[in-house]
């Protein structure tokens, strides 16, 4: 059995049917012939858009000439009224110095450190959870919105400010599309950017809840009593070359996006995961088998005995990557593919699409963990495995997912049997992160 493609695949779409689609639902958008190309154009009246599938090109735009080829302002649009001025909008030496303060505290120690918090949100998310038909998005939603507090602000889900973010944010979730109108039309920067007076409204309860911690944390730290999370290591690394730190507004802004790409990203992957090892029950065995040896309380050097599921939560994100498609502007003009861009031109580089290719991955719609322990697959991998971005722009906090994922999934298997229900097949939409239409309905069981 295959997990379902997205809605439709249609051949043709016409421009307005693809602009209604694309505010609705990217995925539903996307033609059948996109997953064999390795290049397209879309036309727009006020600019054009270049989806590049070629591998040679995602390494020129990612990794090679960055400085090129910045972010777009017109992903910014939608994600403002939230994320203001943090890391994942920003481009040029803006972008570099956030980096500098930003990078050192997602280190390869660090995460080691912030292990025994991610297993104490694991422990909670296996004790949450009754046994039962049930969407499960809402779980993993709540168990990775945990794993965040817990690491950055040394605080469970429970802690009361703690609750009013989470909640606030699945509201914001929900309503926000991942484009607003304004990424479409050539708008001056003062023209309304068609923000709902509800996102907006929103978003400030979100950012002042947030602000709330940071200043408290930074009373901490000037009573030299903060406890040595992630938060306090951000607030206290002085930039390397100019030697500030993050004010108040600065650091509100990172940690609304830590909360997006921590909490939304894994919440999407860990969804999908758990429905796809519903569906495929063989593959649920044999972690739960693997699972079973990790204890009650793991410590770090488990995870060199999650092998598999770690293979099962990359699988995850190759089939149900939770940041679909990234957008770039191309500074100078260009030629792809024998092809003249001119400078200005959107370019999209687009992990749904090449996580799915054709022309690149064996039986591209299927779930196989395997494929990762294979030469053909460890070269795609290589090629067109994306979920993180890759280059310079590669997501800090990567490294911190691929131990939450699958060892979250250890957990909760290793608890419970998760079972498709009949007539809840999900479909794939993309909200502020590829989520399902009417959630992921699975059937919850506690094992023997």
């Amino acid at each position: 059995m295959m997990p379902p493609k997205p809605a439709a695949r249609p051949d043709k779409v016409s421009l307005w049917r693809y602009l209604k689609l694309f505010r609705q639902d990217i995925l539903s958008a996307q033609p059948a012939r996109l997953y064999r190309a390795w290049m397209a154009e879309f036309r727009t009246p006020f600019f054009r858009s270049y989806l590049c599938n070629d591998p040679a090109l995602v390494r020129l735009i990612l990794n090679q000439r960055p400085d090129d080829f910045p972010k777009s302002n017109r992903i910014r649009e939608g994600l403002t009224p939230l994320l203001g001025n943090s890391v994942f909008v920003t481009n040029g030496e803006v972008w570099k110095r956030q980096r500098r303060i930003i990078d050192p505290a997602f280190e390869g120690g660090r995460i080691r450190e912030s292990f025994a918090a991610m297993a104490a949100a694991g422990q909670a998310a296996v004790s949450r959870m009754q046994p039962g038909v049930q969407e499960i998005e809402p779980e993993m939603s709540h168990a990775a919105a945990d794993v965040i507090f817990r690491t950055l602000f040394s605080i469970p889900i429970e802690h009361e400010i703690a609750a009013k973010v989470f909640d606030q944010f699945r509201a914001y979730q929900r309503e926000q599309p991942i484009l607003n109108l304004a990424a479409f039309l050539p708008l001056p920067r003062w023209f309304p950017r068609f923000h709902s007076r509800r996102t907006k409204q929103t978003a400030a309860r979100i950012r002042g809840l947030i602000r709330g911690l940071t200043e408290h944390r930074a009373g901490l730290i000037a009573a030299g009593e903060a406890p040595d999370d992630l938060a306090t290591k951000i607030m206290t690394t002085p930039d390397p070359v100019s030697g500030q730190l993050f004010d108040t507004e600065e650091m509100i802004d990172q940690v609304a996006i830590f909360f997006l790409a921590g909490h939304e990203t894994s919440a999407s992957a860990l969804g999908w995961a758990l429905y796809l090892l519903a569906t495929y029950p063989e593959v649920q065995n044999r972690l739960a088998e693997e699972a079973a040896g990790i204890g009650e309380a793991p410590d770090f050097a488990v995870m060199g005995q999650l092998k598999f599921s770690r293979d099962v939560f990359r699988e995850a994100l190759r089939l149900y990557p939770p940041v679909p498609m990234m957008v770039r502007e191309n500074r100078c003009p260009e030629v792809f593919r024998g092809r003249e861009v001119a400078a200005g031109g959107q370019v999209v580089l687009s992990p749904w699409h090449l996580h799915r290719h054709e022309r690149i991955w064996e039986r591209p719609d299927e779930f196989d963990p395997d494929r990762w322990q294979t030469e053909a697959g460890r070269s795609c991998a290589k090629e067109a495995f994306l979920p993180f971005s890759a280059g310079p722009r590669v997501c800090p906090g990567a490294g911190f997912a691929m131990i939450e994922g699958p060892l979250l999934l250890a957990m909760l298997v290793r608890a419970y049997r998760f079972e498709t229900v009949a007539g809840r097949a999900p479909v794939p939409v993309a909200h502020l992160t590829v989520r399902a239409r009417d959630g992921i309905w699975l059937d919850v069981k506690k094992r023997g």
